[in-house]
């Protein structure tokens, strides 16, 4: 289920030139923002998910929230499976931080977890508010981004008969065995430390201490900070390699696979990524334009919008 603010500015860039207009946006935005804190809209979201999935939180032996931007820098998670329900005897919940890869990484985690036996229901949140840390000074960057949350349950349980794979009246049939993570594929490069950055900067402070004093720190963050052209070569570069390793490791053609989805930064970024796989625009499911780059919601919320309209059915491969 998604919970989301809209982005600052719909329209790109085309609106960039027009000052007005991008005051009224930005103070529109704000507002927005005033309403809700990003554990409300990850809270919002995990219970529509666990009201698709038909499961009650009681039955969640794990919460994973990957997110950049908690409210709590000590997690979001436990305060989430508390909000929501969970037995607290037995639910195990964290935050992970791994930027807009966020939710992929917590899907690939939470499958290990019940591949492992010990549990068999998991809830993974993407959620950020990266509208805190933008500048807001900086038209380039600012316009892209929008703060929302989504949820996705995964679990080992079977289902009941009699829930065949039927879509409009007719069989889905489908070679692979079961559903699921079928494979996955994951690299992490620090050199790019520099590109896309939101840095921690302490603002020193002096208390008495016996001698000449101490100096310790107020903590804060800079603003985030994005070298758009590195991010776009690397990307461009890199997703589509990715995506074919999982592919191999899960032994699926690119032929087999029904949908794309892509983190929603950039939809020129998607179009290169698509064509370099050979996968047509037609299966690339985006929404980039209603609420911009959330970040680690992104692909939960896109997901949860495919899902409930229908176009993504049961059975389905998503890349």
């Amino acid at each position: 289920e998604d919970t989301q603010q809209p982005p600052s500015n719909e329209n790109g860039n085309e609106n960039r030139n027009e000052k007005e207009k991008e005051e009224t946006t930005t103070i529109t935005q704000q507002t927005e923002l005033e309403k809700e804190t990003l554990r409300t809209l990850a809270v919002t979201s995990a219970r529509a998910a666990l009201a698709m999935s038909k499961l009650p939180a009681s039955s969640l032996d794990l919460v994973i929230c990957a997110t950049s931007s908690p409210d709590d820098l000590f997690g979001d998670a436990p305060s989430i499976a508390a909000a929501i329900g969970c037995d607290r005897s037995k639910v195990m919940a964290f935050d992970l931080t791994a930027a807009c890869s966020g939710f992929l990484f917590g899907v690939v985690t939470a499958a290990k977890f019940l591949e492992g036996g010990n549990m068999k229901n998991a809830l993974v949140l993407g959620a950020d508010a990266l509208t805190r840390w933008v500048d807001w000074d900086d038209r380039n960057t600012c316009i892209l981004f929008g703060d929302g949350a989504g949820a996705m349950v995964l679990t080992t349980e079977e289902e009941e008969e009699g829930d065949d794979e039927v879509e409009n009246g007719s069989e889905k049939s489908n070679d692979l065995a079961g559903f699921g993570v079928l494979g996955f594929a994951a690299h992490s490069d620090g050199d790019g430390y520099d590109e896309l950055k939101c840095i921690y900067r302490g603002e020193p402070k002096s208390i008495t201490t016996p001698g000449e004093g101490t100096i310790v720190h107020d903590g804060s963050y800079d603003l985030m900070t994005m070298n758009g052209r590195k991010i776009y070569s690397f990307a461009t570069r890199e997703v589509p390699t990715v995506i074919t390793e999982a592919l191999e490791q899960a032994e699926i053609t690119v032929d087999q696979v029904d949908w794309l989805l892509l983190h929603q930064a950039n939809i020129r970024i998607m179009e290169v990524v698509a064509d370099r796989l050979g996968i047509p625009m037609e299966k690339v499911i985006t929404n980039l334009y209603k609420y911009g780059n959330t970040s680690a919601a992104s692909i939960p919320l896109a997901l949860d919008e495919a899902v409930r309209s229908g176009k993504v059915k049961k059975g389905d491969v998503i890349a």
